[in-house]
């Protein structure tokens, strides 16, 4: 049983700069990687940024420059901050994270937030 939980989120105006949050709970023994996917209204779901276990990271390239994510692992927390925000960038945002349990510590399991409303607009 692991849980993540998304805040954040808000409406801002374009150039202006948001920080979400994700933390996952549970009964988690390793986590792997955790980072954020975007869907909007009619568009297909796409990848924003991971971080992976080893401390690389992955960005999708309409946000590279702009957007950062960073981890605290004390907390099983990811963060992604979002500055220069565009029009474009509004959408649900969703945590998604690739976790370990206790009961299965030697598979690997997909795990999704409940999603985090952006909306970038003037």
């Amino acid at each position: 049983q692991v849980q993540l939980v998304e805040s954040g989120g808000g409406l801002v105006q374009p150039g202006g700069s948001l920080r979400l949050s994700c933390a996952a709970s549970g009964s988690i023994f390793s986590i792997n990687a955790m980072g954020w996917y975007r869907q909007a209204p009619g568009k297909q779901r796409e990848l924003v940024a991971i971080m992976h276990v080893g401390g690389s990271t992955n960005f999708a390239d309409s946000v590279k420059g702009r957007f950062t994510i960073a981890s605290d692992n004390a907390k099983n927390t990811v963060y992604l901050q979002m500055n220069s925000l565009k029009p474009e960038d509004t959408a649900v945002y969703h945590c998604n994270a690739i976790i370990a349990t206790m009961t299965f510590q030697n598979m690997l399991h997909e795990f999704w937030g409940q999603g985090t409303q952006v909306t970038v607009s003037s």
